[in-house]
């Protein structure tokens, strides 16, 4: 076992802990960025002017009248631009652009004595547009060919040949909405200039290097004039990785020009009107199998909602494509992607990277093809498994395919799935106006940063004369328990009692040059670089407990602040040796590094191993639909998930938890829409608030919610055997999906396919239990060994439906 994954005896990492600010957050006492202007003087309050259309040309900016409104300090444009104008990493982001490209697209930005002096001034700023056409659909993009960034293809074998060879092929489309991140705490920055004239900025942001080097290339300066600190925030989930930058250089900027500290705080409706949001996909496919029900050929193509801008779009993409296949071994596969370039927010990152998009085509691919090949869906996954030695596409070898073949057992034994088929078809038979049904879908998520660069950490401990411990490390804390893990992960290396460790707040000048807290990496990273920091620490000390003992230092032991040598009997307390080791000049502070080895990744060709290993979990979901509203009600969930040896189990349970309910409410419940008519309002969003947006709440939870650890899943070179947990559950939620897809298909006679638009909201799964019920089937001819052949839909029905290969269509030439 690695030195980097053993556990010690005494471990405090793997105890059942609760969050280390929940306190603090139960109680109102947790400080976040916009807590902090109150205590500061002379604060002047940023607003945006924000774009009435979604594309235009700015002819005219009159900043003269905002002036003279009182408690109006100045209004920021683009001359005032020190630096660059621009807030994004790739050039494509002017901070105060000449042509809007979005509704509410903010053009200059007022400050006042107050919120409300900046929010008058604003109303007073005069811009003359020169509106523009726009595009706001995938559909318009794709007809338009209205793409930016590259276009990646990722491909194994002959997938053509392999479809014109296969027993059964099918083809049709696949297009999911994107989601709102609707984090508690809105996008925040509080920026302020030093006596000697360094800025400082706190932020509420996933990325404090990142935003450090955007205000510093904005205002003309060098990184290390700028300093970065993030407390917490009130959620993240990816939606503060990119799109912080921005606002923190305006807020700094003011600062820099006024001499005043200056605070930028969205309200709800500039959120949502102003951020990016999970990127909305549409996918063509090709699908072939064999008499048995096996994969053996995939053809699709991808296409991605990027917004105005690039922003994370690109690597979105690529985990997209290398997630399209999930856990299944499909022999041919081509898949290519695309970023499509429309007049919204520019879609950036969002809790599962492009993994969720990727992993749901393959999903409905599968749930859609099921009943036409004749094949129970859950007999159809499980019996295209991948298995151990076989590659993915994008060359990885999998090495741990049994993990999810226990989770599969283990969840379809304690979920008494065959009882419960049973039962539901029982129900199905005897219950005209509803209908239920049990989907169980797998996930198989891999972990790292599609950029091997980013895959590296820092931390920097300090061991303090009286034995107390303070961690700073890289990672930021948005309410998932990083911070509590570090601690665990520090004492447990340390070998005290975790009062003895706290945490400082996340900042650019204490630990450099750190990756954003993304991709489910934080505390593999970041727990590394904590560990390899008390490891000095704790070796420089075993020399002095040595000496004091009489023993080699190798036999020095540390447990629950008790220091020993082997075989003495001799004992010293942890407090007792720090002050020794401070009095025999031996230092007490180091700067931990770490970086994920193994990894190595050609995005030339999209080849390569780009993860450390794959986090696996399976879920079972029973739901029931009412059959006059499209209602439906989600009864029971039982999730086997394999987060290795959990560092936190309390904390990873209820990432687990939240995730699922998230993915859930993304592809059920949360329907974006903008006005894509042509009047006035073309482009606006017209779900802008908490009444026009719905969110899960706690009702729409299911009356029972199952979740277990997988056990015996040490992850060998990993931190304490551990495995990411922050994104790949979100995932689980496509088997709720899948259920719905069975209820409304329930509906219909036997071999009825049904395809389910995402999000299935209550419309969507009424309109699609009414096609099963007119016994609707595929557009165009199904193969005939595809399985039964239900009746010819309505051609002017809404929802789409598989299509067999002798159907006319340009799918395959997308």
């Amino acid at each position: 076992m690695s030195r980097l994954s053993q556990r010690p005896d005494g471990a405090v990492v793997g105890r059942a802990l609760p969050h280390e600010s929940a306190e603090l957050h139960v109680t109102g006492r947790a400080l976040y960025t916009d807590d902090l202007h109150p205590r500061a003087k002379d604060v002047l309050h940023a607003w945006p002017v924000q774009a009435p259309h979604a594309h235009a040309l700015v002819t005219g900016l009159r900043v003269a009248p905002a002036l003279t409104v009182p408690g109006v300090v100045r209004v920021l444009t683009a001359d005032d631009v020190p630096g660059t104008n621009d807030a994004g990493i790739k050039g494509d982001e002017p901070l105060f652009p000449s042509e809007v490209c979005f509704h509410g697209h903010a053009v200059c930005w007022v400050l006042g004595e107050s919120a409300e002096a900046a929010r008058r001034g604003a109303l007073a700023v005069e811009v003359d547009y020169d509106v523009l056409p726009s595009t706001l659909t995938l559909a318009e993009a794709i007809a338009a060919e209205s793409f930016q960034g590259a276009q990646p293809t990722v491909q194994r074998g002959d997938a053509q040949a392999a479809l014109e060879g296969a027993a059964h092929v099918f083809h049709g489309e696949t297009e999911m909405a994107g989601q709102e991140h609707f984090y508690l705490e809105t996008h925040a920055s509080f920026a302020r200039v030093e006596d000697d004239g360094r800025v400082f900025v706190e932020s509420s942001t996933q990325h404090p290097t990142e935003t450090q080097e955007i205000v510093a290339h904005v205002l003309g300066l060098q990184s290390s004039e700028v300093t970065v600190q993030c407390l917490r925030m009130g959620g993240g989930f990816g939606g503060k990785e990119m799109q912080p930058h921005g606002f923190a250089a305006v807020a700094a900027l003011g600062a820099r020009l006024t001499g005043r500290p200056v605070r930028l705080r969205l309200n709800r409706t500039q959120d949502l009107t102003m951020s990016g949001k999970r990127h909305g996909f549409h996918a063509r496919w090709r699908v072939g199998f064999d008499d048995e029900g096996h994969l053996v050929a995939l053809e699709a193509t991808l296409t991605s909602d990027g917004g105005w801008s690039l922003d994370l779009s690109e690597p979105v993409l690529a985990r997209a494509l290398c997630h399209v296949d999930n856990a299944y071994w499909i022999p041919d596969i081509r898949v290519t992607g695309r970023v499509a370039r429309t007049h919204k927010t520019s879609q950036t990152a969002f809790r599962g990277f492009g993994g969720p998009q990727g992993m749901l085509v393959i999903e409905d691919v599968l749930g859609r093809c099921a009943p036409l090949l004749g094949i129970e869906a859950h007999q159809l996954r499980r019996r295209n498994f991948y298995a151990d030695g076989q590659t993915t596409h994008y060359g990885q070898v999998i090495t741990q395919a049994d993990r999810l073949e226990r989770a599969w057992e283990q969840v379809g034994v304690e979920a008494d799935l065959e009882r419960r088929r049973a039962e539901l078809a029982e129900f199905n038979a005897t219950h005209e106006d509803a209908r239920r049904g049990l989907a169980v879908t797998p996930v198989k998520f891999g972990i790292s940063f599609n950029l091997t660069a980013f895959n590296q950490a820092g931390a920097l401990v300090h061991v303090y004369k009286d034995g107390s411990v303070l961690v700073n490390h890289g990672g930021t804390e948005m309410g998932q328990g990083l911070h509590t893990k570090m601690l665990q992960v520090a004492a447990t290396t340390l070998g005290v009692p975790l009062r003895t460790v706290r945490l400082a707040p996340t900042r650019t000048d204490k630990v450099p040059n750190t990756s954003a807290t993304a991709a489910s990496s934080g505390a593999d990273l970041n727990g590394g670089a904590v560990k390899d920091a008390c490891e000095q620490i704790l070796g420089r000390l075993a020399v002095v407990a040595g000496d004091r003992l009489g023993v080699p230092a190798e036999d020095i032991t540390v447990v629950d602040g008790v220091v020993s040598g082997a075989g003495t009997g001799e004992t010293l307390s942890w407090a007792d040796l720090v002050h020794t080791a401070y009095f025999a000049r031996v230092q007490l502070s180091a700067a931990g590094y770490y970086r994920t080895e193994g990894l190595h990744w050609d995005s030339s060709v999209m080849q390569g191993s780009p993860f450390k290993y794959f986090a696996h979990g399976v879920a079972a979901t029973e739901v029931e639909v009412d059959a006059f509203t499209g209602m439906h009600r989600t009864l029971r969930v039982d999730i086997v998930h394999d987060v290795g040896d959990s560092l936190s189990p309390l904390v990873d349970i209820g990432q687990i938890e939240g995730g699922f309910v998230q993915g859930a409410g993304w592809l059920t419940l949360e329907d974006l829409r903008w006005d894509t008519g042509e009047g006035e309002q073309r482009g606006r969003l017209a779900t802008a608030s908490a009444s026009t947006y719905k969110l899960p709440s706690i009702a729409d939870l299911p009356e029972v919610l199952n979740v277990a650890l997988l056990e015996r899943a040490h992850e060998e070179g990993a931190v304490y055997g551990s495995k990411a947990v922050g994104e790949p559950p979100l995932m689980l939620a496509l088997s709720v999906r899948e259920a719905l897809r069975q209820a409304c298909a329930a509906f219909g006679p036997m071999g009825t396919s049904v395809d389910l638009p995402s999000p299935a909201t209550p419309e969507a799964v009424f309109w699609a239990l009414q096609q099963a019920r007119a016994g609707a089937e595929p557009d165009g001819d199904v193969d005939p060994g595809a399985g039964p052949t239900p009746p010819q839909p309505d051609p002017d029905a809404p929802l789409r439906r598989p299509e067999s290969e002798a159907a006319v269509d340009d799918l395959a030439q997308a």
